[in-house]
């Protein structure tokens, strides 16, 4: 059975415009205070029904190279039911089913125990809401 379970709310602002915002550093700087050398798993998750979160790598395009699959796949224009908002944003609200809201990663000595070019993500296509939260908690 896990010794602890600490959880603490980040807010986050996205913008307005598309965004694959990267978490890493924040997980890290979670983690460091409340997981020092210990093992267990962090979850990650964002209570929004327009956003997810995905574990890939960063800065070398590839989050872009998402988001334009994002826009092939759910196209920002009027096919959607969900009609509110900004024009196509019923594609949003699509998005957690391909994107989930929330991603449980190993930690091993107090770190994340993450590929050599990955980083934890918050996907983010609504441009109506810039303000996220997204929720850290750690078990070990």
């Amino acid at each position: 059975m896990a010794d602890s379970f600490t959880t603490r709310t980040i807010n986050v602002t996205t913008g307005s415009t598309e965004t694959v915002y990267d978490l890493t550093a924040a997980c890290g700087s979670f983690l460091r205070e409340v997981a020092p050398g210990r093992d267990g798993l962090l979850n990650v998750f964002t209570p929004h029904a327009t956003a997810g979160l995905a574990v890939i790598e960063t800065g070398a395009g590839s989050d872009h190279d998402l988001l334009a699959a994002l826009h092939q796949l759910l196209p920002a224009d009027d096919r959607w039911q969900h009609r509110h908002g900004s024009p196509g944003h019923g594609r949003d609200h699509v998005l957690p089913a391909i994107v989930p809201p929330h991603a449980t990663l190993p930690v091993i000595g107090g770190a994340l125990e993450l590929g050599t070019w990955q980083s934890v993500v918050l996907v983010d296509t609504n441009r109506d809401n810039p303000r996220r939260q997204v929720r850290l908690s750690f078990l070990g």
